[in-house]
C-alpha cells in the first residue's frame, strides 16, 4: 500500500518485527486482572515493539480454554484507551470479526480511532469462529462467508468515498456520507482465509496472519501467498504476520522445547529460532505472554535488551 508511517514502521521486506498480544500480562488459566496495563504498554513502546495487539470475542466460552475471553474489555474501546497512553506503537485488531459488527458502525469507529491516532490503527479482520458469539448475536454461523464479503465491500465503500451510493444487504446509503473520512487508507489485515478462497485473500489483503507452524512449513506458505498476491499487485509488498506463544526462560542458555503452538528456551535459542522466522520471510511476530513464568517487566526488558536487536541482520546475541 502507499506510505504509511504505522504501516512501514512495522512491515520491511526481510526484516522481523514484534508485537504483544493484550493482556500484557503472565494470568496463565486465571481470569486477567488487566492491571498495570498502561505501564506495560508504554514499556513495550520504549523497548522497540511495534504494535499491541487486541482480540474481538464477545461471550466466554470455556470450551476454548480462554479465560473470560482475552483481554475481557471490548477490543476497540480498549485499543482507544491503551492508544491514548502511547504515542507510536501501532494499535492492532487480531482480529475484527466483521460479520458480527455492522460495516457502516465499523468504519466509523475505524476513522475515528485513525483520526485520534494517525496512522497507527492496523485492522485485522475475520470471519469468526466462536459459535457462542455468533448465537448470542443472532447471525448463522453458517453465513459467515457470504456476511463476511458483504460487510468487506460495504466497509471500503463507506470510508473511502465521498457520498458513495450503496446498496447492499446490510444498508442503503444513498445522498449520505461518513464522517469522518481517516486522514490516510487503513490497513486491512486478512486473518486466516476468512471463509474465501485463497485468491480473494491475496487480491484483497494489504498483509495476511496465518497461524503458527514450524519454520519449513510456514515457508511454503509464505511463498504460495506472495506468488499470488504478486498476480494481483504486482508492484506492492506483501506482508506476512503470525502469532507465537513464547516461554523465555531466566537462563539464558536453557533449550528450546515446545509449547503449545509455541516455544519455551532461553534468550539466545528463542533468537535463533525468530532469526529462522525471519529469514523465511515473516515480517511479524505477535507474542503472548499469558503463560509467562515470569515477570512480564522482565520479559520486556530482555526482549529489549537482547532479543530485539538479535534480529538485525547484523545482530547477535
Amino acid at each position: 500500500m502507499k506510505e504509511h508511517k504505522g504501516f512501514s514502521s512495522m512491515f520491511r521486506e526481510g526484516e522481523l518485527t514484534l508485537g504483544l498480544n493484550i493482556p500484557i500480562e503472565a494470568h496463565g488459566n486465571d481470569v486477567p486482572t488487566l492491571e498495570h496495563q498502561i505501564t506495560r504498554a508504554q514499556l513495550a513502546e520504549e523497548a522497540g515493539f511495534t504494535c499491541l495487539w487486541f482480540q474481538d470475542v464477545v461471550l466466554e466460552d470455556p470450551t476454548f480454554e480462554d479465560p473470560a475471553t482475552g483481554q475481557i474489555l471490548d477490543s476497540l474501546i480498549y485499543l482507544t484507551y491503551l492508544g491514548a497512553h502511547t504515542s507510536t506503537i501501532n494499535l492492532g485488531t487480531a482480529a475484527i470479526v466483521t460479520p458480527l459488527r455492522h460495516p457502516l458502525r465499523l468504519a466509523k469507529e475505524a476513522a475515528s480511532i485513525e483520526r485520534l491516532f494517525p496512522e497507527r490503527l492496523m485492522l485485522g479482520i475475520s470471519s469468526g469462529d466462536r459459535r457462542k458469539d455468533f448465537e448470542g448475536l443472532n447471525v448463522p454461523i453458517m453465513e459467515r462467508s457470504r456476511l463476511f464479503r458483504e460487510a468487506f465491500d460495504y466497509f471500503n465503500e463507506v470510508i473511502s468515498e465521498e457520498f458513495p451510493s450503496v446498496q447492499s444487504p446490510m444498508g442503503t446509503i444513498d445522498k449520505s456520507n461518513l464522517v469522518p473520512k481517516p486522514t490516510s487508507r487503513i490497513p486491512l489485515l486478512m486473518t486466516g482465509y476468512c471463509q474465501q478462497t485463497f485468491d480473494w485473500i491475496a487480491e484483497h489483503g494489504d498483509g495476511w496472519m496465518f497461524y503458527p507452524q514450524p519454520p519449513e512449513k510456514q515457508k511454503s506458505v509464505i511463498d504460495s501467498y506472495r506468488e499470488k498476491a504478486e498476480t494481483f499487485r504486482p508492484e506492492g509488498f506483501h506482508p506476512f504476520l503470525m502469532p507465537l506463544p513464547i516461554q523465555l526462560c531466566a537462563d539464558k542458555d536453557a533449550p528450546l522445547s515446545k509449547i503449545p503452538a509455541g516455544y519455551r528456551g532461553g534468550r539466545k535459542v528463542i533468537s535463533d529460532i525468530l532469526r529462522q522466522y525471519r529469514d523465511i520471510g515473516v515480517n511479524h511476530i505477535m507474542f503472548n505472554l499469558s503463560k509467562s513464568e515470569r515477570p512480564v517487566e522482565e520479559v520486556i526488558h530482555e526482549f529489549k535488551e537482547y532479543i530485539i536487536p538479535s534480529l538485525r541482520k547484523d545482530g547477535e546475541i
